[in-house]
């Protein structure tokens, strides 16, 4: 069984992104993404709608950083510092070696390859740094942007679950993605 320790966090650096921890002073970023009605179409999460919500969501997140059950990143601008996503690994099934990947981008940001870029870096730290054997993304059917950022990364869909989650009065289906560690 795998055992995490992100303590001292671990900040991934791309050609344009540095992957860090999320601050108190990313909260007016992170109530822009968590707030956003269509960034958050497809994510049946609360929204953070003032700021205080995004402190405290950011301080979710470190605790549970700090716990080494989940690990999330700011996904930050390499030249300004400024958040302009989060992504991280939301789950693990430690027992099996298995991560679950969530993201989310602020919509000035989109159609840039900025997803396929920190995803890659996170797969990486996931893979060679953490020794996951499988990563998974659970995604709304109607993500289509989603969708093809994970078959771009090799991910095949395993499953698509029928009403699988009960959220604000719907009923939710789910596509469920993988990818297993790639070959050394």
């Amino acid at each position: 069984m795998l055992t995490f320790q992100f303590s001292p966090f671990p900040e991934i650096t791309t050609n344009r992104l540095v992957l860090r921890q999320l601050r108190t002073s990313d909260a007016e970023d992170m109530r822009y993404l968590r707030s956003h009605p269509e960034l958050m179409r497809y994510i049946p999460r609360p929204r953070a709608g003032s700021l205080e919500e995004a402190v405290s969501l950011i301080k979710r997140y470190n605790a549970s950083i700090e716990r080494n059950e989940s690990i999330n990143w700011a996904m930050a601008d390499k030249e300004t510092d400024k958040q302009i996503g989060a992504i991280g690994f939301v789950r693990f099934k430690p027992e099996h070696y298995r991560g679950e990947v969530g993201y989310l981008l602020h919509d000035g940001w989109h159609g840039k390859g900025i997803m396929s870029e920190a995803l890659a870096a996170v797969l990486h730290y996931g893979f060679h740094t953490l020794g996951l054997h499988s990563v998974e993304a659970v995604i709304d059917p109607e993500n289509i942007a989603s969708e093809k950022l994970l078959q771009k990364l090799d991910f095949v869909k395993e499953a698509h679950f029928r009403e699988a989650e009960y959220y604000e009065g719907s009923w939710l289906d789910s596509i469920v993605y993988s990818l297993l560690t790639p070959l050394k």
